[in-house]
């Protein structure tokens, strides 16, 4: 990819710079805005869930970014959240910090949060920039209720747990109308695609939207659950959203 040029009249305030990141293969340009990419080259401190991902989204913004001369601070589920504080001190001495998911949106259903929380506590200054998140693109793809829905994050791994938490979310869209989202590990999809086919009443409607803005796997579909039963598919090992709901 080549550079991208810059702007002369961006240059960021003392913040903490919330950058979303592709979900898929597909070129930066076609998923971020210009503005982010203008942005990103010029901090040089980074909150991140993974070191080694967020190095390579840099160079894929521009491969003349310095990396050696960048700070990362990793926050993931390993993290002592007793380090977080340290982590905005560059943004308390009025450098701009960034903070980086794994993919899509950092903050939501992301440890990022954690940083994003310490400065509010601070009272600093916080910019969420415009970006994919999977959670909200298979939302609007899925034609179900788009103002009041619930992301629930990964649903029980025990399969008594899980089948109680599917017939509690499925009584939820009969009687509010409310939309229910989940994730699966990718390799699990199609075992959730088979449980929740067999599970769901006939006439539940099930989304599952997998490989959202990759040109070559993204897929949005709507379907009964008895459809669903006899449909041909194969998400194994593709980041999938599954949402329950009604059209």
């Amino acid at each position: 990819m080549n550079p991208v040029s810059q702007p002369p009249h961006i240059s960021p305030t003392p913040a903490l710079y919330l950058i979303p990141v592709n979900l898929s293969d597909a070129p930066l340009q076609s998923v971020l805005p210009q503005y982010n990419l203008h942005l990103v080259r010029q901090l040089r401190y980074f909150i991140v869930e993974n070191v080694r991902t967020a190095r390579r989204f840099l160079k894929a913004c521009d491969r003349s970014i310095d990396i050696d001369q960048i700070t990362f601070f990793e926050l993931n589920t390993h993290t002592d959240p007793a380090a977080v504080p340290s982590y905005l001190e560059p943004l308390r001495g009025g450098e701009p910090v960034g903070v980086m998911s794994e993919a899509g949106c950092p903050a939501v259903a992301d440890p990022g949060a954690l940083a994003v929380a310490e400065a509010q506590r601070l009272g600093l200054k916080v910019v969420p920039l415009i970006g994919p998140s999977s959670i909200l693109m298979g939302l609007m793809g899925s034609g179900f209720n788009g103002q009041g829905f619930t992301f629930h994050g990964y649903l029980p791994i025990e399969e008594g747990a899980r089948l109680a938490r599917i017939r509690e979310l499925e009584a939820d869209t009969q009687r509010t109308g409310r939309t229910q989202i989940f994730i699966e590990t990718p390799y699990r999809n199609n075992k959730m695609v088979d449980f929740l086919a067999r599970t769901l009443h006939p006439t539940t409607m099930l989304c599952v939207a997998s490989g959202i803005t990759d040109p070559q796997r993204e897929s949005i579909l709507t379907r009964t659950a008895a459809a669903w039963r006899t449909a041909r598919y194969d998400y194994s090992k593709i980041p999938t959203i599954f949402l329950i709901g009604k059209n």
